[in-house]
């Protein structure tokens, strides 16, 4: 006996609603407009089942070629290599450090920071750990870090005359991804300043993905097509 819906994790069911628009939409069951409209309503939704009325009326439930596009786009991208990256240290005199693109997180990344700026961008970093530590020591500095919304952040620093804005506070569900990320920020602030931002938010991650996969699906219908018509 399955359980009702009711009873089900809103977060789960949610997942699994915006799977079915982002399906229906890619194989073009609905408009673009349609699909951004229920999307948007499917975040601000807080009801299993208002969440289900927003997919009742779509035929398509589940395709093997979508689990594997969104598992190969939209996971944070996490190695267990035999060559781990254990620690790594940044200083920052009266200059400034970044670090974004591809690059293989360590577990521990110290950062020193003196009348400096210092920006750890985490958007498209291969995460090697399931739980990465920063250690700041800011003196009238400023650090910036930069996630995407499926990592957990956490805060566990000393502030003195400094300021600290975390905008990604809030905990994601584990019951799916037993790899998510998680970073854990220690260390001390004084006079200076940390962020914890998002470039993008995982709904605007999301329409991308959906408007890249309706070009990707009827890419290659178009390509069927022509392979029957030249046979």
């Amino acid at each position: 006996m399955s359980v009702p819906l009711k009873d089900r994790p809103l977060a789960q069911v949610k997942e699994e609603i915006i799977d079915q628009l982002i399906l229906n939409y890619s194989h073009g069951e609905i408009s673009a407009q349609a699909f951004e409209r229920r999307l948007d309503q499917a975040y601000d939704c807080s009801c299993q089942e208002q969440l289900a009325t927003l997919v009742a009326d779509l035929p398509l439930h589940s395709d093997p070629r979508y689990n594997s596009e969104k598992a190969a786009r939209m996971r944070t991208p996490f190695t267990q290599s035999s060559e781990q990256v254990n620690g790594e240290k940044i200083t920052a005199i009266l200059s400034s450090d970044q670090r974004s693109g591809e690059w293989v997180v360590p577990k521990e990344i110290h950062l020193n920071n003196y009348l400096g700026s210092i920006e750890l961008d985490f958007t498209n970093a291969i995460f090697s750990h399931p739980e990465v530590h920063i250690y700041v020591n800011c003196i009238l500095g400023s650090d910036e870090i930069v996630v995407p919304e499926n990592v957990d952040v956490q805060t566990q620093t000393t502030n003195i005359m400094g300021s600290l804005v975390n905008k990604r506070v809030s905990l994601g569900p584990r019951y799916e991804d037993k790899q998510r990320p998680r970073i854990i920020i220690h260390g001390r602030i004084i006079l200076g300043s940390v962020e914890v931002s998002i470039k993008r938010t995982m709904k605007e991650k999301l329409k991308a993905f959906a408007f890249d996969l309706r070009d990707l699906f009827d890419g290659r219908e178009q390509s069927k097509s022509r392979n029957r018509y030249d046979g």
